[in-house]
């Protein structure tokens, strides 16, 4: 791998202190590199458009935090260039790098020292009123979540059309393994290799002493319907992929979950396992 993309976090790298230092780095061994900042946040600035990436692009650097990584892979999800992230925040499971590390990091790289790992995504679309709505896709996950009075929301779910449960909650999240370490786990869910291949669905905030996650396969397909609570029928929710608002939903409104087509492609440097990873980063941080 020789030549590069760079997407940076403004708001982690401002001055492209880093990023200039990482861009020399690599055209001073001989390769290329072109560079591009993100917002972090908004899905339309989060990498360039497939047009305007060099033709000889191999690979992309991404620095800032997983939020950062995981909107570069959803927006570069067709180009199948492999990522990997470089971690200027706080506690990045995705991230496999920190600042001190990538000078070496791009060693290895551009001697082609290094895996790709091919992670599961999901894609998702809403039925309102019948319409069928736009899809999208995540790395992490699909959340569904209430909007409005605080109050819980009746979401009942289906796996591949038969009734699963009705769950009295604040919302609920389907997840990807990827994505496992995220939302799923700061709500209880459980955490599980990102390699694997299943969903998660865990509530969020249910209104069951017995709540669990349940764990199904990634062929299968997950219908979420929003359900009426009380006789006005005027809650609603809002459809969040990887953290970004994209659908609102009212009353009888689905949303249907599976397996996306397309998969992110992630690099791997170290040997170090998936739970060696996961010990070192709770340690740091109790």
């Amino acid at each position: 791998m020789k030549n590069f993309l760079i997407i940076t976090n403004y708001y982690k790298d401002s001055e492209a202190r880093l990023t200039n230092h990482i861009k020399e780095y690599i055209e001073k061994k001989g390769g290329s590199c072109s560079t591009f900042f993100s917002n972090g946040e908004t899905p339309g600035e989060a990498a360039p458009h497939r047009e305007d990436i060099p033709e000889n692009t191999q690979g992309v650097l991404v620095l800032g935090g997983d939020g950062t990584l995981i909107r570069a892979a959803a927006a570069l999800v067709k180009s199948r260039l492999p990522l990997i992230g470089v971690n200027l925040g706080t506690l990045g499971y995705l991230c496999e790098l920190e600042e001190k590390d990538v000078f070496a990091a791009v060693d290895k790289l551009m001697k082609d020292d290094y895996m790709v790992e091919e992670r599961m995504m999901l894609g998702g679309y809403g039925i309102k009123g019948g319409e069928i709505l736009p899809a999208d896709i995540a790395l992490n996950d699909v959340v569904i979540h209430r909007t409005g009075a605080l109050s819980v929301v009746n979401l009942i779910v289906y796996v591949n059309g038969e009734y699963l449960n009705t769950f009295r909650a604040d919302g609920i999240i389907i997840s990807t393994p990827t994505g496992s370490t995220g939302y799923n786990m700061s709500a209880g869910g459980p955490i599980v290799d990102p390699k694997a291949q299943m969903m998660l669905i865990t509530p969020i905030n249910d209104h069951n002493l017995s709540s669990k996650s349940i764990v199904i396969s990634a062929d299968e397909e997950v219908t979420v319907e929003l359900g009426k609570r009380r006789s006005q029928k005027d809650e609603m929710v809002e459809v969040s992929f990887d953290g970004d608002s994209k659908v609102r939903l009212e009353v009888g409104d689905r949303f249907v979950v599976r397996r996306a087509e397309d998969t992110a492609k992630i690099c791997k440097l170290s040997s170090e396992s998936f739970l060696e990873i996961l010990r070192r980063k709770m340690s740091a941080y109790t």
